[in-house]
């Protein structure tokens, strides 16, 4: 309350509303699984298209494991599938076991090579990784290039372009001045009135840094250090030019998506405007990376060069090391009339790999230790808004010999998804499977937070342009979606067009689904005139009153719905005033609901109650801080079963 100890006139402001509860989402989707490149152990992305989920996971080439296996890149046939269908919004964990069968927990704690090229190097962790100059006698005295994160699409072409700025010496009434210089450019200093053979003729590369004590520019670790600006003469030509370095990175099975970045300081300790914005400041390697290292491919370490000369003296070396066809770099930095292509070096990083195909362990994830982060299904609980979760592709085999992995995948599916109470666990059945064997699968499953579809679905691969076959729950997700935006989340998921399928890996009729529906398989079907069909809507819960999905997932709507719109009440006085402000906000909650067509009952006492008052509530429960309310609903189940009653009928009869 508020205080009046002075007379005068008072304006407050108050509400006569109750408060308002509004529905959460229910189409976010989870999909956790193996891609070509991307973060195993960082927080997952949110992507809204194909092609966003291409530039942070790799395009939809095949895997390739060491054993020799190729596997269809299902992430991604998943992520297509779901936009196609209808999806909007998804999150991806990728999963990734190293080359030596080992979980995968972070590219290793020092990227430093100290062999000669980086097959022998002590490294297995499936990140390409290359030397500017292999063949150094001091290791640390050249850069270290790796891929970000480990894959095959690691293996990419890395171009370094030195670019060398205008002339920023001027001069005023015979003093020198420079312009648009920065503390710890490396420049090229040079004589243009002297010949080439002299050192200031041909330039010479110094670091430039501001001296407090004279108050003056000085250019150090060049070959006459120090040289302050105030003693270079003035009408001899004397040029310095700032040089720079732009880092053009090129996927070598896609050149067309290359990447540039322009502009970057050759001084480890440089900034721009107060902006980390030098070579190794864009492309480093960060334990609590940002959402801004996380878009480079690449970390570039300059290990024992502490300063831009060095650098830049690393280039050189490097390229004198392979001399091109063209003028050795030093040459082309000199010569104002250089191209491009002669100014630059390039580095091709070796050694990525996809690994081996993950293992149970995987997808159930860890958290990486001395950091925050985390791999696997442990990463979605950190995320609140996912309704959906799914592993696609990790049935395949189910009956040759990758069983019991994929087995314990569907369990930690189903674990994961009760654990967070409001989502659903979309499950695959196995490739190939009969109706026997996904009966079998289907009988070691209880549990209402899980739906399973059978058989896979035909569609063209746009890979290899050929008619394959692939899980159902990327197609279900989607369809999850679209049916909550077009209709609802209490509409059952069923009848709905499959918009990429072909057809399915086996046709079912009538009598089959007759065979699978009372057992909780959800069927996909072709229908002439009708087109290919999901057919069914039930979860795998034994329990009847669960038993289906729109049932499951309205309530977790409502749950997640109420405890979101009714956290302003903790705290607050726990008497009738109370009680009330909570009954009315549910209540109006429940009747949107009830008139929006999701509720049974022509009249709103019919469709719900709520009851919140000293009936739900005794002495011992207020004396521990505790606020119980009741609430019923009657939730619309599917007509599952339509049917029709027809007889004869005489036309004289009344």
């Amino acid at each position: 309350m508020p205080e009046y100890l002075a007379p005068g006139v008072f304006i407050e402001e108050t509400s006569f509303r109750a408060k308002s509860i509004e529905g959460v989402s229910t189409t976010t989707t989870g999909f956790i699984g193996p891609t070509r490149y991307g973060p195993v152990d960082l927080e997952p992305e949110l992507v809204t298209s194909v092609v966003e989920f291409e530039r942070v996971y790799g395009n939809r080439r095949q895997l390739q494991y060491p054993s020799g296996t190729i596997l269809h890149n299902y992430t991604w046939h998943a992520v297509r599938a779901f936009f196609e269908e209808g999806g909007k919004r998804l999150y991806v964990s990728r999963t990734y076991r190293r080359p030596d069968d080992k979980t995968y927990t972070g590219l290793d704690s020092t990227i430093s090579l100290v062999s000669a090229s980086p097959a022998s190097a002590p490294f297995n962790d499936g990140h390409a990784r290359a030397l500017l100059e292999p063949n150094a006698a001091d290791k640390t005295q050249t850069l270290v290039l790796a891929a970000r994160y480990p894959g095959l699409a690691g293996n990419l072409r890395v171009r370094f372009t030195l670019r060398v700025g205008q002339n920023v010496l001027s001069f005023e009434n015979g003093t020198p001045r420079v312009g648009a210089l920065l503390e710890r450019d490396v420049v090229l200093m040079k004589d243009i009135t002297s010949p080439l053979s002299s050192p200031m003729g041909a330039g010479e590369i110094y670091l430039a840094e501001w001296d407090q004590d004279a108050n003056d520019w000085k250019f150090t670790q060049g070959p006459s250090s120090p040289v302050f600006l105030s003693t270079l003469p003035a009408g001899q030509g004397i040029e310095i030019r700032v040089i720079t370095v732009a880092v053009t990175v090129i996927p070598t099975d896609d050149p067309a998506s290359a990447q540039t970045w322009d502009g970057l300081a050759l001084d480890p300790k440089h900034t721009r405007a107060g902006a980390e914005d030098s070579l190794t400041a864009r492309f480093k390697h960060d334990t609590n990376d940002t959402a801004r290292n996380r878009e480079m491919p690449i970390i570039v370490d300059t290990q024992g060069l502490t300063h831009g000369v060095a650098v830049i003296g690393a280039f050189l070396a490097a390229s004198l090391a392979s001399p091109p066809a063209s003028p050795p770099l030093d040459m082309a930095l000199e010569d104002p009339d250089s191209t491009e292509a002669e100014r630059s070096l390039e580095v091709l990083l070796k050694g990525g790999s996809d690994g081996m195909r993950p293992v149970a362990d995987d997808y159930q994830g860890q958290g990486i230790p001395n950091t925050t982060r985390k791999t696997g299904l442990l990463q979605f609980e950190d995320l609140e808004d996912i309704s959906i979760v799914a592993a696609p592709g990790s049935t395949f085999g189910y009956e040759n010999g990758y069983g019991a992995s994929s087995a314990t995948i569907i369990n930690l599916l189903i674990s994961h998804a009760q654990r967070m109470k409001y989502r659903i666990a979309v499950l695959d059945s196995g490739n190939g499977q009969t109706i026997a064997q996904v009966r079998a699968l289907r009988a070691k499953i209880d549990s209402s937070h899980a739906a399973l579809y059978y058989p896979w679905v035909k569609v063209l691969d746009p890979v290899t342009r050929q008619p394959i076959f692939l899980p159902p729950s990327g197609f279900v997700a989607g369809i999850y979606a679209r049916n909550d935006v077009n209709r609802a989340v209490y509409k059952a998921p069923a009848n709905e067009v499959v918009n990429l399928a072909l057809g399915f890996e086996a046709n079912l009729s009538k009598a089959q689904q007759e065979v699978l529906n009372p057992e909780g398989i959800n069927a996909f079907r072709f229908f002439e005139g009708r087109g290919n069909r999901l057919w069914g809507a039930r979860t795998t819960s034994s329990d009847p009153e669960w038993k289906y999905v729109n049932l499951r997932r309205y309530f977790a709507y409502l749950e997640r719905s109420i405890d979101k719109g009714t956290q302003w009440a903790v705290f607050e006085p726990n008497g009738e005033q109370l009680w009330a402000n909570v009954r009315r906000t549910i209540e109006d909650f429940l009747l949107n609901e009830w008139q929006s067509g999701a509720l049974l009952g022509d009249k709103p006492e019919k469709a719900y109650f709520v009851k919140c008052d000293r009936s739900t509530m005794s002495q011992n429960d207020l004396d521990n801080g505790r606020l119980v309310c009741l609430i019923g609903v009657a939730p619309l189940r599917p007509a599952e079963f339509v049917i029709f009653r027809i007889g004869q009928w005489t036309g004289d009869r009344k």
